[in-house]
């Protein structure tokens, strides 16, 4: 914190402080709007109880909702709204709802208005709270009919909280006109929630700060997600803020073809990328550095999009690889993602979590099509990808990515192409030759130094993988069809695997 900076108010939610880097400014008032069903109470209460935890008193003002609905809205997320926190609610005065009362010679309106300002000041003077909530504007617009009153008592609501030392939350559910910024220019800072109804899978809702006076924060959209217990943030990731010093040795598969087909290796801190049609064995490739790396005692971690874990375990474990028991082991996490249910920056959060808190030196995403399931509407994968592969190289880690490809033999369409992002490129493919379908595979694309320009064919029995020697005899491999240019091919046999 700068010398003569306020401490701040955090809201308690670990990724918005981190947006809003630390919080809210003490003794200003904020707007927090978004459709119904967005999480602004979700997040106003944990606002409020992060308060009470500090032993700061709270006010929670509803205009909109009653204290047995809040209440039970709070209970729902395990949040208990006692000791330092209060529950006002704020209900017209019955003699402005008896039509007797009613004055002929002015609107109620007029009066409810200021009658409404007037048990919002006496409830905060008699609780002198640190917070308030005030939920929602919706019902004071429409108490001042105009846009100039309503602009006028915001801003009188906002000298008033001035002068008490409060940091105020006003919530604002939008069902005013979308061109109606009145409340943005007063307030101290915008808060923005979004709720998305993708095409398939459940609702997605990520946040923005429009405005934050006087204080930097981390702009664009970051995903969030509503969980029992509160609203849990995602930040956007910026790979440039994670730079972590590491030594640049080589990695290794333990299948000598696969290293002496890479020139030795792959280097520490890069991506490689396995692309073929499907049934090709990208996972199998790509499970070779995942299974070297927990032998040789490094942390691991595999997200799986498309294939089931306990299919991927039995299979794995035909060819001499017990994932179960790395697992079980604590050498290695995996996890299986239901792309209908997960946004990007869940995604990338989950990831960090394995890189930054467990340690993973090695990461597998099987596969990049269901990375791109998850995110239908999405038109920014690629800058998604992006900054996930350099988060990643920054910390040492190697990533290993698949794609499947579109067709089995001949001409092949990949659904998304992220060739140019990863530092090394495997090609694998299926051929015809002799009667029989077989399968080879190529590195098409190394960064750091040299590889084979060869291809070989390989095989994936019981015994594992094996991959041949290269194939000098034919011609056209990559096709599918190759043709006969030398003497007999020779298939891949025995087992490479360690």
């Amino acid at each position: 914190m700068q010398s003569g900076q306020k401490e701040k108010a955090e809201i308690g939610i670990a990724g918005l402080d981190n947006i809003l880097v630390g919080g809210l400014s003490r003794d200003r008032v904020f707007l927090l709007e978004g459709s119904p069903g967005a999480g602004k109470t979700t997040i106003a209460l944990q606002f409020l109880i992060e308060g009470a935890k500090r032993g700061e008193k709270c006010l929670y003002v509803t205009l909109s909702e009653t204290e047995e609905e809040l209440r039970e809205g709070a209970a729902s997320h395990g949040m208990r709204l006692d000791g330092h926190i209060e529950v006002f609610e704020l209900v017209p005065p019955e003699s402005l709802l008896d039509a007797r009362q009613q004055q002929s010679l002015l609107y109620s309106s007029d009066l409810e208005l200021g009658e409404t300002t007037k048990l919002i000041f006496e409830a905060v003077e008699r609780v002198k709270p640190s917070r308030v909530v005030l939920d929602s504007l919706s019902e004071i617009r429409l108490l001042a009919q105009s846009s100039l009153r309503y602009r006028r008592q915001i801003l009188a609501l906002k000298h008033y909280f001035s002068r008490q030392s409060a940091t105020v939350l006003l919530l604002d559910d939008m069902t005013a006109e979308s061109n109606d910024k009145t409340v943005h220019s007063v307030v101290h800072g915008v808060i923005h929630l979004e709720e998305l109804a993708p095409t398939y899978g459940s609702e997605r809702r990520r946040l923005r700060v429009l405005k934050y006076r006087g204080q930097g924060y981390r702009g664009g959209y970051h995903d969030f997600a509503i969980r029992t217990g509160g609203v849990v943030v995602f930040p956007r990731l910026v790979a440039g803020e994670h730079k972590t010093a590491f030594e640049r040795d080589r990695v290794e598969s333990g299948v000598p073809e696969i290293d002496e087909l890479l020139g030795g290796g792959i280097e520490r801190g890069s991506s490689t990328l396995v692309l073929g049609p499907a049934g090709t064995g990208k996972s199998t490739f790509v499970m070779q550095y995942l299974v070297a790396a927990v032998r040789r005692g490094e942390k691991a971690a595999a997200f799986i999009f498309d294939e089931e874990l306990g299919l991927l375990f039995t299979r794995m474990k035909q060819m001499g690889i017990d994932l179960e028991e790395m697992r079980d082991g604590g050498g290695l996490h995996i996890e299986q993602l239901d792309a209908a249910e997960l946004s990007p920056g869940e995604f990338a959060h989950r990831v960090r979590a394995r890189v930054d808190m467990a340690g993973a030196k090695t990461v597998v995403i099987d596969s990049i099509n269901g990375y791109q399931a998850s995110m239908p509407d999405e038109q920014a994968l690629i800058l998604h990808m992006h900054e996930l592969l350099q988060y990643l190289n920054r910390q040492g880690a190697n990533t290993f990515l698949t794609v499947a490809q579109h067709g089995l033999v001949g001409d092949m369409k990949s659904p998304v192409d992220v060739t140019y992002l990863a530092d090394t490129v495997m090609l694998l493919r299926y051929f015809e030759a002799t009667g029989k379908v077989r399968r080879a595979v190529s590195v098409i694309k190394k960064r750091t130094g040299s590889h084979e320009d060869t291809i070989r064919e390989y095989r994936i029995s019981g015994k594992g993988l094996a991959l041949g020697q290269p194939l000098s005899e034919f011609q056209g491999v990559l096709r599918g069809v190759p043709t006969l240019v030398g003497g007999p091919l020779i298939a891949a046999e025995g087992t490479s695997n360690s």
